[in-house]
């Protein structure tokens, strides 16, 4: 949606990037170049993107012309979003191949300090990844941190993900407000559904998704505002609730997105970015 709507400001580099997701979801009935560009790990970079050096250039041009010349026939033939969107994103691959933006997904031309600051870990390199990239104007990036599926030990599995997190979390924002970046950029924390207050035999906690927290820095949110609140035993929310839609919403306005503006899938069928979501205001 970010995409779609805000557009690029970086016109060689994709406006939305994906970082440590086990599994990547494409961008459904929008177009191809929406979808994000995956990568596996950062610390490896964008994979397989150099040009191989044991083909001259002239030998490798005309191979490319050639694909690209048996793909429009096949393009011409069959007119269909997907296969156009296809050919789209080989154009583009080609064209950041040769592009200087490259460079972005190396962190190796980070400090060992810098690096260090972030965390030795998939998720501390993901959040440097992700600043790289901010600097260089893509638009949307996710950094995923998987693995808080505790229904076992949790007081020893919590407190290692959280050192994860929090050393993580608190450089990215150290190092965006260092570079004047925070407040043009919203950084959002967020998980799918949290989990319930009660404890179980294996030590552990199960799935609740009634009530859980996610935080909001950057792009203009004010800091130190607590919004909405659980009961006593944290089991339901007893003010406040903010549902997954007026949660866009927040996102959309924050971004100056159009949230209530609708595009129709191919079946008809009507969406907007916020499903009638209401902003909560925290700027």
């Amino acid at each position: 949606w970010v995409a779609r709507y805000a557009g690029r400001m970086n016109p060689t580099l994709p406006p939305n990037v994906a970082i440590n997701r086990g599994r990547i979801y494409g961008a459904g009935y929008m177009d191809a170049r929406y979808s994000p560009l995956p990568i596996g790990n950062p610390n490896d970079g964008l994979k397989n993107s150099s040009e191989p050096v044991w083909v001259e250039a002239k030998d490798l041009k005309e191979q490319r012309d050639a694909t690209l010349k048996m793909n429009q026939r096949f393009v011409d033939k069959y007119k269909s979003k997907k296969v156009k969107g296809y050919q789209d994103v080989y154009q583009e691959a080609l064209r950041l191949m040769r592009s200087d933006d490259l460079k972005v997904f190396d962190l190796s031309l980070e400090s060992s300090e810098m690096r260090a600051a972030y965390g030795d870990n998939s998720f501390g390199q993901g959040c440097l990844l992700a600043r790289r990239l901010v600097e260089r104007e893509v638009r949307f990036v996710e950094v995923g941190l998987g693995g808080w599926d505790h229904h076992n030990n949790i007081e020893t599995l919590i407190p290692a993900k959280a050192e994860v997190l929090d050393t993580a979390m608190s450089a990215l924002l150290a190092d965006l407000h260092s570079r004047g970046l925070l407040e043009e950029t919203l950084v959002v924390l967020a998980t799918e559904f949290g989990r319930g207050p009660e404890i179980n035999p294996e030590k552990g906690r199960g799935h609740h998704p009634k009530v859980f927290s996610c935080a909001f820095a950057g792009g203009g949110v004010k800091g130190g505002q607590i919004y909405g609140k659980a009961d006593s035993k944290g089991h339901d929310v007893a003010e406040n609730a903010v549902r997954i839609s007026d949660f866009n919403a927040t996102i959309a306005t924050a971004m100056g997105l159009p949230h209530e503006e609708r595009i129709f899938a191919p079946n008809g069928r009507p969406f907007t970015l916020g499903n009638k979501g209401k902003a909560i205001n925290i700027f």
